[in-house]
């Protein structure tokens, strides 16, 4: 079992906070029920805070996998709740990465490039950031010098708290990310927004970019130094992780390149003490804490102590069918699996020879008759994603006895990612790196994948279509796909098509609009300061 502090915390302590979502009314007020005179009252009544906070990533309530959600409004707790499942849909779902079985309201819609305002995945995955970000900005309201001294909360309790409010900043400026990327826009609210007083206002995508670049570079001094704090809690390297991410993006987000700087924070990151895991399909199985000095960050699941349906236990049981007992499940839920355009990018899709070309079961060949899909809702057709395993490397049985949750921790942010941003804004023109160094990475890359020199590549084939590649089989199902198609403009476009793309069996292009998703209609209706994207 696994011995993670802040894990347990957000499994026990977050119990005894009583929340209430601001998404139960959309977008009226930022609304919740913490009392501070309750839960703020003692330095582990922070704590629990702090781990509620975290745990948002994670779970959907206080109440275990069902029965109290953070968020309702007549959502699904399990798939229009939880942040990593919704975060899941909206960035592989739409791309050739991923593809679903299920009938489930307007799931289909996403692979076809189809959604609408009305969507209801969409509202959760809408109501969900701001719901973590207005627990954080009353987390930093209570953090002030003067509330702890008047709660007489002082010494190493009351730095360690201090300490904490950068933590939560970066949590903030990740989950504005997050709409920043899918919705282009966001409704915005700090901790100068008092609860209940008045209508959120709005922020441009443009605005929202230099809103998190600000915050992740004022709180760089005040993150723990990288590998400095318990696992599952983020330090400088996060930041700079971030930081490197948006500005590969800046061009998408704000029509003016950054590739110097991600060149730039791509370096620091690399720069720190992180290395790549020995084996890349242990990175993903139930001891994957283990690889902990790859990643960044990583949202602690536990199979014992952060049950929910739409973590990492939901990447394991739905992209199983019959065959549990090698994805370390009692049972499998039929429904997710990829598509052969996406298969195409591995030159050996059994695993033989790069070992991240993990879609062969016991059931599910990859022969080219099973990789076609003729009927999207007939989960034995197409490849199945053997990704993510609720089995320990080492042996061991994960913690769940029931086989039902998974122990996968989820990495937000690791550091093949770094070494392909570094090649990727290179190879753009970024300054400050070079072309020889970007090689060096990607081989790194290549050599863990192969496990040994064979899959190395020479610097004539560095090249950005091989970036995009490697992306693909390095980094998929980890919620990148969507943004690297738009960044290369083949999201939406007829340029590169794949099986069922805009609900055409052969692929097809799609409106462009679909670069982004619609503002959920009920949040526009109910706050006018909002605004629909263009074309919905």
């Amino acid at each position: 079992m696994k011995n993670k502090s802040l894990k347990y915390l957000a499994g026990i302590l977050v119990a005894t906070i009583v929340v209430s979502s601001c998404a139960k009314k959309l977008d009226l007020f930022p609304v919740n029920d913490l009392t501070p005179e309750k839960t703020f009252s003692t330095a582990a009544g922070y704590k629990s805070v702090l781990a509620k906070i975290y745990g948002t990533l994670a779970i959907t309530g206080n109440s275990g996998p069902a029965g109290n959600p953070d968020i309702s409004g007549g959502l699904d707790e399990g798939s229009q709740v939880a942040f990593i499942r919704m975060l899941f849909n909206c960035q592989e779902l739409p791309t050739d990465e991923a593809v679903v079985a299920w009938n489930d309201q307007t799931i289909k819609d996403f692979h076809n490039l189809k959604f609408t305002s009305a969507d209801p995945f969409l509202k959760g995955i809408y109501a969900r950031p701001i719901y973590n970000i207005t627990l954080i900005n009353e987390y930093i309201r209570e953090s002030t010098d003067a509330k702890l001294a008047e709660r007489g909360i002082g010494g190493t309790e009351a730095a360690d708290i201090k300490n904490s409010v950068a933590e939560v900043r970066f949590l903030r400026a990740y989950n504005y990310w997050v709409m920043m990327d899918l919705f282009g826009k966001s409704t915005f609210i700090t901790e100068d927004d008092l609860i209940g007083t008045a209508l959120p206002k709005e922020i441009s995508r443009a605005d929202l970019f230099l809103y998190i670049e600000k915050e992740l570079k004022a709180i760089d001094g005040l993150l723990a130094p990288v590998k400095t704090i318990e696992y599952g809690r983020v330090d400088q390297g996060a930041a700079w992780a971030l930081l490197a991410r948006i500005y590969l993006n800046a061009g998408t987000y704000t029509g003016t390149a950054r590739y110097t700087d991600a060149v730039t924070y791509s370096k620091k990151v690399i720069g720190a003490p992180y290395t790549l895991y020995t084996g890349y399909p242990k990175v993903f199985m139930a001891d994957n804490d283990k690889a902990k000095d790859e990643f960044m960050f990583a949202v602690n699941c536990d199979g014992l102590r952060t049950q929910a349906f739409g973590n990492t236990t939901f990447f394991v049981h739905a992209a199983c069918g019959d065959e549990g007992t090698e994805y370390g499940v009692g049972g499998g839920w039929y429904g997710y699996r990829s598509t052969s355009a996406f298969v195409s990018l591995f030159p050996d899709p059994t695993g033989g020879t790069d070992k991240r070309a993990m879609f062969t079961t016991s059931k599910y060949g990859t022969s080219p008759a099973q990789l076609t899909i003729t009927d999207i809702s007939n989960f034995d057709q197409g490849p199945h994603v053997k990704k993510y395993v609720n089995l320990r490397s080492d042996g061991a049985p994960a913690s769940d006895g029931t086989k039902t949750f998974a122990d996968v921790d989820f990495p937000a942010f690791r550091l093949s990612e770094m070494y392909l941003i570094y090649a990727e804004a290179v190879l753009r023109g970024g300054t400050g790196g070079d072309a020889a160094t970007a090689l060096g990475y990607i081989n790194n890359i290549r050599t863990r994948a192969y496990g040994n020199a064979s899959g190395n590549i020479t610097a004539g084939q560095l090249n950005l279509q091989f970036i995009l590649d490697e992306r693909g089989r390095e980094l998929y199902w980890e919620g990148h796909r969507r943004t690297d198609l738009i960044r290369y403009g083949l999201l939406t476009t007829g340029t590169y098509l794949w099986p069922w793309k805009g609900g055409v069996s052969s692929g097809t292009a799609v409106d462009s609009k679909y670069n982004l998703f619609p503002i959920p209609a009920s949040n526009i209706v109910a706050n006018p300061n909002l605004t629909q994207n263009t074309g919905y």
